[in-house]
């Protein structure tokens, strides 16, 4: 049996406790492929977590208020109806009822239209939204990697304990046995005693410390997907991107959300800014027209078509009227209108433009700061990556100056040099050297993980894990 598959069936018999020696389990079904690739199911269960479908809900949000400013840029129709009722002279006229039935239509139609502008700033929210969207799940994937790393470390030092509980457990036995031959003193004894109990406590801290990051694991995905003994084999795939530090700050800076984010507030301000300069400049100027059975001196208007144009809010308006009952004596005929409103005091329109230069500033420089952000925020995982890939080639080093140190004290065992303590001494040695190996190769993933959301390459819908390599488990 290879030594990790011992290192598996024990983290197996750890995990069940008492229980599976009392029932017998019944063959797997489902939990079959869960337990060959622990790793591809908890990034499928990830997309039902609780953060994920928050971030899926903030994005739609965005996107309903897209629709509803589309909406209301859009042709707007609405109907009404009046009536009235008039009795002139007071003392000796007669009632007379007047009701009329209104179609109206109005639709924004110059590019400085308030509406129009609120798509365009409701478009660029989406955009930046979508980013939003993809960082926040991003980040989850790069939780999900470090918690599937714990939990990897957390199963190894249950591993290492419960061999150096073993180890320690003989070094007590042989104690003993020296002790009732009178080779060695009650001291000794009492030392070796010492050692296997600190042991014991040790594989229950352990044994604790697996608990706890499944914990972690079920609090961050809603739910435990896992097997009771999931196989934590498999290594984590190496996501860092490919690129010098010049060509991963452009990535960067291209799609991080915060940069997006600040240029979508740097074009809100650009817009206000402009339109409290056209407000200063335009007066509120209103054309409109009115054609057909218009109101004379002695009737109420009849059957009108009119339409208006605000210069200002730049909204084309038509209007029908019909009247429900004839009008008497109609006169037929077309009214043109122009209104305009200029402030003479009191006027706060300069005033209005020069805060709004102010808020174009605010967000110019909000957005530098964005950038130095995100550009020091990719330096720096850049150089995590680089110094836990450093540490690689010593981690590889110790394992195999431990494979030789075993194999020496296999062959003094062998030429009855030495003793078997010693030889199980040295694989424990071997052991805590593999999975120093492993858990930098874990961190050297992890670093390369947060450095691919740090430039927006990460892509946690279209991530898929390369198969694992037939080399029989771990290191």
């Amino acid at each position: 049996m290879t030594h990790s598959a011992t290192r598996c069936l024990l983290f197996l018999a750890l995990l069940l406790g008492p229980a599976a020696a009392q029932t017998t389990p019944s063959p797997p079904q489902t939990a079959a492929p869960q337990a060959s690739a622990p790793l591809d199911t908890l990034l499928l269960t990830l997309r039902a977590a609780p953060g994920w479908r928050s971030a899926d809900l903030t994005f739609r949000a965005a996107q309903l208020q897209l629709d509803s400013a589309r909406a209301r840029a859009g042709l707007n129709l609405s109907a009404g109806a009046s009536g009235t009722l008039t009795k002139a002279p007071w003392d000796g006229g007669d009632w007379t009822g007047n009701g009329a039935v209104t179609v109206t239509a109005s639709l924004p139609v110059l590019p400085w239209s308030p509406l129009l502008e609120g798509v365009r700033s409701a478009e660029r929210a989406v955009q930046a939204a979508a980013l939003d969207l993809r960082a926040a799940r991003g980040s989850l994937t790069v939780q999900v990697w470090q918690a599937y790393a714990g939990l990897r470390g957390a199963a190894d030092a249950l591993t290492l304990a419960d061999a150096q509980l073993t180890l320690s457990t003989q070094a007590l036995t042989i104690a003993r046995d020296q002790r009732a031959q009178g080779l060695l003193s009650e001291g000794g004894v009492l030392d070796r005693q010492a050692s296997q109990e600190a042991a014991q406590a040790a594989r229950d801290r352990a044994a604790r410390a697996v608990t706890q990051a499944r914990l972690s694991l079920t609090r961050l995905l809603g739910a435990d997907p896992l097997p009771a003994a999931p196989d934590l084999s498999r290594a984590l795939p190496d996501l860092s991107p490919a690129g010098d530090e010049a060509t991963l700050i452009a990535r960067a800076l291209a799609q991080r959300p915060e940069v997006r984010r600040a240029q979508a507030t740097l074009a809100d301000a650009q817009a206000q800014r402009d339109a409290a300069v056209l407000n200063a400049r335009l007066p509120d100027l209103t054309a409109s027209v009115s054609a057909g059975q218009l109101a004379s001196a002695s009737g109420a208007a009849g059957r009108t078509v009119s339409g208006s144009l605000n210069f200002t809010t730049g909204v084309l308006a038509a209007q029908l009227n019909v009247p429900l009952r004839e009008v008497k004596a109609p006169v037929s005929g077309v009214n043109l209108a122009l209104n305009a409103s200029i402030p003479i005091l009191g006027q706060t329109d300069g005033v209005v433009a020069a805060q709004a230069q102010v808020g174009v500033q605010q967000a110019a420089l909000a957005l530098d700061v964005a950038r130095q952000s995100v550009e020091l925020d990719v330096r720096t995982r850049l150089l995590a990556v680089q110094d836990e890939q450093g540490a690689l080639d010593a981690a590889r080093t110790r394992v195999r100056a431990a494979e030789l140190t075993a194999q020496a004290a296999q062959a003094r065992l062998d030429a009855g040099l030495g003793t078997r303590l010693d030889v199980q001494q040295a694989a424990l040695n071997l052991t805590q050297a593999q999975q120093a190996l492993a858990a930098q190769q874990d961190r050297v993933a992890v670093a390369g993980a947060a450095l691919a959301q740090a430039t927006a390459d990460l892509d946690p819908l279209l991530l898929t894990l390369p198969a694992p390599l037939p080399t029989g488990g771990r290191p």
